[in-house]
């Protein structure tokens, strides 16, 4: 009896892990699918991406509100799970902050629509502007606490208030071809960095 029942587990977290690997396959093809046409793109085209029927999408997401909530969700859960990783896989802190805040910035210009959407009146999306700071804002604050301690950026650093320029550097990226959003924000970056005082050399007599 103890062999059925674990292998029922088994199986049954096999299932699971299955069913959120479609998941994040479904979300990956919407939020491409976003990317290219707009939040307002044909739910077939969402499902063709994803390789599944359209009754599939449905099945999971009942209204395009739902699907919108669960892309954006998905994007900044991506976000959040990198911020550790770069830390552990990175040369230094720096390096880490700075990968991340690329990562972040990708998430801020390539949400197509999403922007607009989600500052409707829907209820649906009401929270979602708190889960992003819940969730983003402590990953942001490893990082640059971890870069503070290795003395590589300013002491002074406040997570938020860096996101925060980050996202305004942001703004209207896409736009305007001559504004370079990332280029500014890899001088805001740069501009972290605690420079090392220049030792001075004796004057010869």
């Amino acid at each position: 009896m103890a062999d059925i029942d674990g292998g029922s587990g088994g199986s049954a977290s096999r299932k699971r892990a299955d069913a959120r690997r479609n998941e994040r396959t479904l979300l990956d093809a919407a939020g491409a699918a976003f990317l290219a046409s707009g939040v307002d793109v044909p739910v077939r085209d969402i499902a063709a991406r994803a390789g599944v029927g359209v009754g599939t999408i449905y099945r999971h997401f009942p209204t395009r509100a739902d699907l919108i909530v669960a892309v954006y969700r998905h994007q900044v859960e991506a976000c959040a799970e990198a911020g550790p990783a770069l830390l552990a896989a990175s040369g230094t802190p720096h390096v880490a902050l700075a990968r991340w805040i690329d990562l972040f910035v990708d998430f801020l210009v390539t949400k197509h629509g999403l922007a607009e959407a989600l500052q409707s009146d829907d209820a649906t999306f009401q929270a979602l502007h708190a889960y992003f700071l819940d969730r983003l804002v402590p990953v942001c604050a490893r990082l640059v606490d971890a870069a503070a301690a290795a003395g590589e950026i300013r002491p002074d650093v406040a997570a938020y208030e860096l996101m925060r320029g980050v996202g305004n550097l942001c703004i209207g990226a896409g736009r305007d071809p001559r504004y370079d959003a990332r280029r500014m924000v890899g001088f805001l970056i740069a501009g972290l960095r605690r420079h090392q005082a220049v030792p001075t050399q004796p004057v010869a007599d």
